[in-house]
């Protein structure tokens, strides 16, 4: 149980740094402020970071990760496209963000409750990724 616990953790984890970083990915070449950019790149490196780890841990598990669903990033895509489309601003890119981060870790607090069995290793990861999102959360909203 602790192994299966602890690859469907992992393939979660997998999935939610892949997703936090097509969203930055999509909404970077929207940001005027230097200062909000530079947040959001480092918000994308410490995903990219999480994520070698992550893929490390996989690997010993013999597992391949997971991919966002694609439902969820073309859902994800559309709402960036037409918010981004009607008011082209850093706060619109902040309350997108933001909105990917509540959600982010609203799931990813899910998965850990879910997955209780996974080892302590995992267990730390998911809460890294989450620590993450709510500090890209706490820092936006002076761009809100």
């Amino acid at each position: 149980m602790i192994e299966k616990d602890t690859i469907k953790l992992l393939r979660e984890c997998d999935a939610g740094v892949k997703m936090g970083v097509a969203s930055i990915d999509d909404v970077l070449e929207h940001v005027r402020s230097t200062e909000f950019k530079e947040m959001l790149l480092e918000a994308k490196h410490k995903h990219e970071e999480l994520s070698l780890e992550i893929d490390a841990l996989l690997k010993e598990y013999h597992d391949d990760g997971k991919e966002p669903s694609p439902i969820a990033k073309g859902m994800s895509w559309i709402k960036t496209s037409m918010k981004l489309g009607m008011n082209d601003s850093d706060k619109t890119v902040a309350g997108l963000m933001t909105d990917g981060c509540d959600m982010g870790v609203k799931s990813l607090s899910r998965y850990l409750n879910q997955y209780a069995a996974a080892d302590e290793r995992s267990k730390d990861i998911c809460k890294k990724l989450i620590a993450i999102e709510e500090k890209m959360n706490e820092d936006m909203r002076g761009y809100l």
